[in-house]
């Protein structure tokens, strides 16, 4: 979840930006193997089994030393550190924006609905979805990141500015498919942290919440977003991985899923994305938490 910054003024906000922006950095370098993996499997489409998981997870490497297995799932860090530092950047920044937004327009509309103490989980949790869905704008660098993790060859020798002056509106394909995901998926995010905290822990003023309640919370969110999710990123993750030329309807992509591979399969990769949600929340948020009150001494 976005850390409930405090700050006032350019300073602050600068602050804002570089800490989360390296914790963003950090922890792609430690988790971008896992999310290849993640990625792999979603896109695998026969069935795995002990023998197979190895030349699926690391392709032609399955064979090479364990060095080599573990620097091949390292595909596209490039473009996955544009895409985690934009996207760690926008989420810090941007739930609690639409968040205050929501406060100051709309707020009596959401206690008239929901009651008090509701509708200020509702806002949390409506300014994640707004969060979500303006997300898509970083589409193209996360397109990119997926087609390395999981076909390289449709780069073809190509560097990322010929890619975007050839490609065009295509990097943005599925961008309606991850509008739904990342909708319910960042609603779910904020709204079960803000329930676990409000309930679960009786912390009714989230920015004073503790490292261990801010930890529970967190777990408690992300793993319900990352579940509910789960259906709608395996077809997105299948729409952006095909060849640039390819033009695949993402009702095609849930028709052959179903057809071929059973409902189960709406679910593939889910086990790996929750077991690194934990330690990748604890480690981001702590660390973003660290780094901008050290930059802010300083900017």
């Amino acid at each position: 979840m976005s850390p409930p910054l405090s700050g006032k003024g350019k300073e602050s906000g600068t602050a804002r930006v570089l800490g989360s922006g390296a914790s963003g950095i950090a922890e792609l370098l430690i988790f971008h193997p896992v999310d290849t993996i993640a990625k792999r499997l979603m896109s695998n489409k026969a069935q795995i089994s002990f023998s197979t998981a190895g030349p699926i997870i690391f392709r032609e490497h399955a064979t090479a030393s364990l060095p080599k297995r573990f620097l091949s799932l390292f595909p596209g860090l490039g473009y996955a550190a544009g895409y985690k530092v934009a996207q760690r950047v926008y989420k810090f920044g941007g739930q609690p924006w639409f968040n205050d937004l929501i406060n100051k327009h709309y707020k009596s509309q959401f206690n008239n609905t929901f009651g008090e103490r509701k509708g200020k989980l509702m806002m949390q949790a409506t300014a994640g979805s707004l969060t979500g869905i303006g997300e898509v704008v970083l589409l193209p660098l996360d397109v990119l990141k997926i087609k390395r993790q999981v076909n390289p060859e449709a780069f073809r020798g190509r560097g990322v500015v010929r890619i975007f002056l050839e490609e065009g509106t295509t990097l943005y394909r599925g961008w309606g498919w991850t509008m739904a995901r990342n909708a319910p998926g960042s609603f779910a995010l904020f709204g079960a942290s803000a329930v676990t905290k409000e309930y679960v822990l009786g912390v009714s003023d989230y920015s004073k919440a503790t490292w261990t309640q801010n930890f529970i919370a967190s777990i408690a969110g992300a793993v319900a977003s990352i579940t509910i999710a789960a259906p709608l990123d395996v077809v997105k993750t299948r729409i952006q991985n095909a060849n640039f030329d390819a033009k695949v309807p993402g009702a095609t992509v849930v028709r052959e899923l179903v057809r071929n591979e059973a409902v189960g399969a709406f679910f593939k990769g889910l086990t790996p994305k929750i077991l690194v949600v934990g330690p990748k929340l604890v480690f981001s948020y702590t660390l973003a938490q660290s780094l901008i009150p050290l930059f802010a001494k300083y900017v």
